[in-house]
């Protein structure tokens, strides 16, 4: 099972086993149960790879019952409680703002690096987006008439994303996401 979940998202397996690890200690729904009728429940593995599924490649809901035997309505709660548990046990670590210890830190590696000043990289990369509603794809068309969105995203030298930011319909170019983008609202906001 581990290998056919493995192959549907293309992730190492020390990786998908960590990350499988990690919510089902913190979050007893991706156990396997037992039901009233004694017939064994999804595996852990079943509703991981699920999950993955739909946020890495954007597979339909309806996609998750053919492929791991996941009803509409199951793929849908297994996919919002892997978020809250994915917040919860990552949050605090991976989805927090630079405090005063790591900016002096980023300021000392950029300043020994001839960066003075320089705390991160801000880039945008243009995604194209296979999946976009057809009602919304004039919205999100990009340079080359296919449906894009643009991530913004800060990255330091360690390779830690401390902001990230997907744009909103309109013009994707990288000025009028960055207008639209919270990256600068907590600085003019004092």
């Amino acid at each position: 099972m581990a290998n056919l979940a493995i192959m549907a998202v293309s992730v190492r397996r020390e990786l998908f086993e960590s990350i499988l690890n990690a919510v089902v200690n913190h979050d007893h729904y991706f156990e396997r149960r037992v039901d009233v009728a004694g017939r064994q429940g999804l595996s852990p593995h079943h509703k991981l790879t699920s999950a993955f599924r739909m946020l890495a490649n954007g597979c339909s809901v309806d996609s998750t019952d053919e492929y791991c035997r996941l009803a509409e309505s199951t793929a849908i709660e297994n996919l919002k409680c892997f978020c809250k548990a994915i917040e919860g046990i990552y949050g605090a670590t991976y989805l927090c703002n630079p405090n005063r210890e790591d900016l002096k830190r980023l300021l000392r590696k950029a300043e020994k690096r001839d960066f003075p000043g320089m705390i991160g990289s801000l880039d945008y990369m243009h995604w194209e987006w296979n999946n976009c509603p057809t009602a919304w794809a004039s919205q999100f068309k990009g340079r080359h008439d296919k449906p894009t969105i643009v991530l913004e995203a800060v990255v330091s030298y360690d390779i830690w994303i401390w902001h990230a930011f997907f744009s909103a319909p309109g013009s994707n170019n990288d000025i009028n996401v960055l207008w639209s983008s919270p990256l600068f609202d907590n600085v003019v906001n004092g």
